[in-house]
């Protein structure tokens, strides 16, 4: 394991959290400031970061208690799990996109994520397509949101896995 990154497995659960937040923050601005109403795979991608907040959390708390060297390596096997379930969930999203597979039939434009703008309009009569899963709303060097997603989700998860075997070896 790469020297240079122990200072950020030694503290991984703090950047865990910090990353999900901050992932959470952009799909946020995506949608507040870009004007992307999350789908229902959007919606599914981001329940996974709040996941991930609540356990880099509880594995923060955890570290200052006497169980630490047993519930270390826990925090870090659940933290694997919530990053591949979100990968796994982007790469559901990113495979409906490019036409591998139909998305979930909340995504076919009948049903699916809505902005609280977009229910505004609703209220006042204005019409509007809910968005749809099967659809890139958002591309950069050939990637949807969902294709960086799955990508990040991936990498964290690896990440988490090292600091996993980091904390192993500490005991």
């Amino acid at each position: 394991m790469p020297k240079s990154l122990d200072p950020l497995l030694r503290h991984w659960p703090a950047w865990a959290l910090a990353a999900s937040a901050v992932l959470l923050a952009i799909a946020h601005a995506f949608e507040t400031f870009g004007g992307l109403a999350p789908c229902t795979l959007c919606l599914q991608q981001r329940d996974v970061y709040w996941t991930a907040i609540t356990v880099s959390a509880l594995a923060l708390a955890a570290a200052r208690t006497p169980a630490r060297a047993v519930l270390g390596p826990v925090f870090a096997v659940l933290l694997i799990g919530v990053f591949l379930a979100g990968a796994a969930i982007a790469a559901r999203h990113a495979g409906a996109e490019w036409k591998w597979w139909p998305g979930p039939a909340t995504c076919s434009g009948a049903g699916g994520g809505v902005s609280a703008a977009a229910l505004a309009n609703l209220m006042h009569g204005a019409k509007i397509a809910a968005p749809r899963c099967d659809k890139a709303a958002w591309v950069f060097l050939g990637l949807s949101m969902a294709g960086w997603n799955f990508l990040i989700s991936l990498g964290l998860a690896g990440l988490s896995a090292l600091a996993g075997m980091r904390s192993r070896r500490d005991d």
